[in-house]
């Protein structure tokens, strides 16, 4: 295996608390920057709308159809491409109107600009506000399905702090990219969702490393005076080239889709690139800082109670 880093020795666990302040104030901004905008703005899978595919015979300007797009007034389009330059996909808010209607005024605009050429309309789609609302449910069934099954998961390999320890750094990284994307007004769509979950899955890979590796050290012999914070830190400092490895290559991978992919994956790369910065980050200063905490907790009360049955 590649060590970019020879036998580190970086305090990470020493530095938790100062960690715990950076997480908490960026949660709070997350959550609070939410609730200023009355949540997340959903795409149209998500509220309803109407979904446009037009081939146009030469590749016309996005511009262009949004200006002329702009003057049926039916509210903030989205106009993405579809294959290539020459076919788009236009999403058309929820509004009063039958999708044969709306489709009917699109061709009007389209039409009614020469600069655009011949085109097609090769399908439309009505998508009601019911199938959206269903689908905002199940979204949050998944995420909370997938939730327990981790904690089950880590509690039934590790223990019940290391799975509780994870699922609450999941949390925090689902929260903060949450709280990312109602900073920068982006919509929150099925590919979002796609994303989220890929850094719920990544995330708890992350940790499940570091814990393993803590496992294999405490089966082994254990200097004597070597506390339990020094344990996890070793483990941290011992995985840190694979963690380092794997989140540079998903984050230049998502950097490259983000600013280079287009506007179709413009969002999932967002959810991405943020995604595995706060994944990498919650491995070492959320789940391992927690159960080390919660550990020294149990431990100090354990202790406490010998002496005091020691006094009586």
């Amino acid at each position: 295996m590649i060590e970019l880093f020879r036998n580190p020795n970086y305090d990470f666990i020493g530095k938790r608390k100062w960690a715990y302040i950076v997480s908490i104030a960026v949660t709070l901004l997350g959550l609070l920057t939410l609730a200023a905008r009355g949540g997340l703005r959903y795409d149209i899978d998500f509220t309803g709308g109407t979904l446009i595919q037009v081939r146009f015979e030469q590749p016309p300007a996005i511009a262009k159809i949004r200006a002329s797009l702009a003057t049926i007034q039916l509210g903030e389009s989205i106009i993405q491409e579809f294959g290539d330059a020459r076919e788009f996909i236009i999403r058309l808010p929820l509004v009063a109107v039958g999708s044969e209607e709306i489709a009917r005024r699109v061709q009007a605009a389209l039409g009614g600009d020469s600069a655009l050429g011949k085109f097609e309309i090769r399908r439309v789609e009505f998508v009601g506000p019911q199938v959206g609302r269903e689908l905002q449910l199940q979204a949050v069934y998944l995420v909370l399905a997938g939730l327990v099954w981790i904690a089950l998961y880590l509690a039934f390999r590790f223990d019940l702090r290391g799975g509780v320890a994870a699922v609450v750094a999941v949390f925090h990284d689902v929260i903060v990219c949450l709280g990312a994307l109602s900073i920068t007004n982006r919509e929150f769509s099925l590919p979002v969702l796609a994303a989220l979950l890929t850094i719920i899955g990544y995330s708890v890979n992350d940790t499940i490393v570091a814990y393993d590796r803590l496992r294999e050290n405490r089966g082994k012999f254990v200097p004597k005076g070597r506390t339990f914070a020094q344990q996890m830190n070793d483990a941290v400092n011992q995985t840190l080239s694979r963690t380092v490895l794997t989140s540079l290559t998903t984050f230049f991978s998502a950097a490259v889709l983000l600013f280079f992919g287009g506007k179709t994956l413009e969002d999932f790369a967002f959810v991405l690139f943020v995604g595995v910065i706060t994944g990498t980050y919650s491995t070492t200063y959320i789940a391992a800082a927690l159960v080390v905490d919660w550990t020294n907790y149990v431990e100090g009360r354990l202790r406490r109670g010998k002496k005091a049955v020691v006094k009586a």
